[in-house]
């Protein structure tokens, strides 16, 4: 079992069932992600290059999706949180219910388009 895997599976309720829930909307959205363990935290990365990470904070109550890329990102912007973090915004899910997927997807869609590799065709005249 990957060291991501074991960080979700022995968390307590909910955050376990949230981490769940969000890890398997993740890889099943997005096949090309890659979960790693860094910082002591569940990261998925997108051609080698951080795409969004999973926190669980068992002292403030709740589960935060964070993306690295949240100064691009225009849909949703009022639920996306800052907390006075000046580069990542973050969705953050308290229970199960909270959990809107369509806002969630949609945001991953974005923040997605935006990790993927532009392509330059070199032009030789």
């Amino acid at each position: 079992m990957k060291p991501a895997e074991a960080y979700i599976l022995n968390q307590p309720e909910p955050f376990k069932s949230i981490l769940i829930h969000l890890q398997i909307l993740i890889e099943s959205t997005f096949p090309e992600v890659d979960l790693k363990f860094k910082w002591k935290i569940p990261f998925y990365y997108l051609n080698n290059k951080p795409f969004c990470y999973l926190n669980a904070s068992k002292k403030k109550g709740y589960v935060d999706v964070v993306f690295w890329v949240s100064a691009h990102l225009t849909k949703y912007n009022e639920f996306l949180i800052s907390d006075n973090r000046k580069v990542v915004k973050s969705l953050r899910y308290s229970n199960l219910e909270d959990i809107n997927e369509e806002i969630l997807l949609t945001v991953l869609a974005e923040a997605f388009e935006k990790k993927k590799p532009v392509f330059i065709k070199k032009v030789i005249i």
